[in-house]
């Protein structure tokens, strides 16, 4: 089988599993602390992602050359993780999926005063036009403006910070090493709100705890496979097949309906996100910015 066609395949399934980790976070912070369960995601993450470490590289992929910014990566992917599972206790999956995919507008603005990168007129537009689309989604003033909604936008500016610091250490890490540092910090920095606030899982719980590490462990390792077989600019377009499974899980398990207004404005958004990234491929250290949880 051709390499980037197995890249694709791989790129569809981690989309796949990211679904699966946030219908599962969606069901379990119903009825479990929100903190408590983000603890979990990650020291299950970090459990996982170990002797995955282990076997590819032995102890020398504990080796990194950005300790500090390993660190600030783990701490900015776990504030993206708390703001969207907060508001995925309130909102619909396909709500949080269609602001979530506004990461590539905010990397684009963030990209000129943190990278020093150059956008031009049309990319500038492209961002405008794409947080109009966010503003169709969200209709602030009307009945159908939720306050969680700005979770989900925070949730997108910190993994737009945590996109343009993984470009920083992507050509030095090794990416299993990047891996695992983020679970190790999401853990240790999760497990103190999670403490003052701690709530033992019941027992049906657990196994949604546990699929939500399994799944984002799994997840990021087709992420990194997928990308070693494929360039990211013929991954990007199925990146965006997340909005189709995020839609179909919340149909199928929570009995959500996307509304016209939502479809509408995540067509905005996912076109002016893939022509961001189009533009953008053939920027060295170039990444797809994945809502990653």
């Amino acid at each position: 089988m051709n390499p980037s066609l197995k890249g694709i395949l791989l790129i569809l399934a981690c989309m796949a599993f990211f679904t699966g980790l946030d219908t599962a976070a969606k069901f379990v912070t119903q009825s479990l602390e929100a903190w408590v369960a983000v603890f979990f995601r990650y020291a299950v993450a970090c459990m996982l992602s170990l002797p995955v470490l282990l076997i590819r590289h032995g102890t020398t992929g504990f080796a990194t050359r950005h300790p500090w910014l390993q660190t600030m990566r783990g701490l900015l992917l776990l504030l993206s993780t708390i703001c969207n599972f907060t508001a995925m206790r309130y909102l619909p999956l396909s709500t949080t999926a269609a602001i979530f995919f506004t990461i590539p507008l905010f990397v684009s603005v963030l990209s000129v005063p943190l990278l020093g990168e150059t956008v031009g007129l049309k990319r500038w537009i492209a961002v405008i036009v794409g947080f109009i689309g966010v503003m169709v989604i969200m209709r602030p003033g009307s009945m159908a403006f939720h306050w969680a909604m700005f979770f989900s936008l925070a949730a997108s500016l910190c993994g737009a910070f945590y996109n343009i610091a993984t470009r920083k250490v992507g050509g030095h890490d090794k990416a299993e090493t990047s891996l695992f540092y983020v679970g190790l910090v999401g853990a240790a920095a999760a497990s103190v709100p999670a403490g003052l606030d701690w709530q033992w899982p019941t027992t049906a719980q657990w196994p949604l705890l546990f699929a939500m590490g399994l799944a984002g462990t799994v997840g990021h390792f087709l992420l990194i496979e997928a990308h070693r077989l494929a360039p990211a600019s013929k991954l990007a377009p199925f990146i965006y097949t997340q909005i189709i499974w995020m839609t179909t899980a919340g149909y199928l398990v929570f009995d959500e309906v996307p509304e016209v207004w939502t479809i509408a404005g995540a067509g905005i958004v996912v076109a002016c996100g893939l022509y961001l990234l189009n533009s953008e491929r053939r920027s060295k250290g170039d990444i797809v910015p994945v809502p990653e949880d």
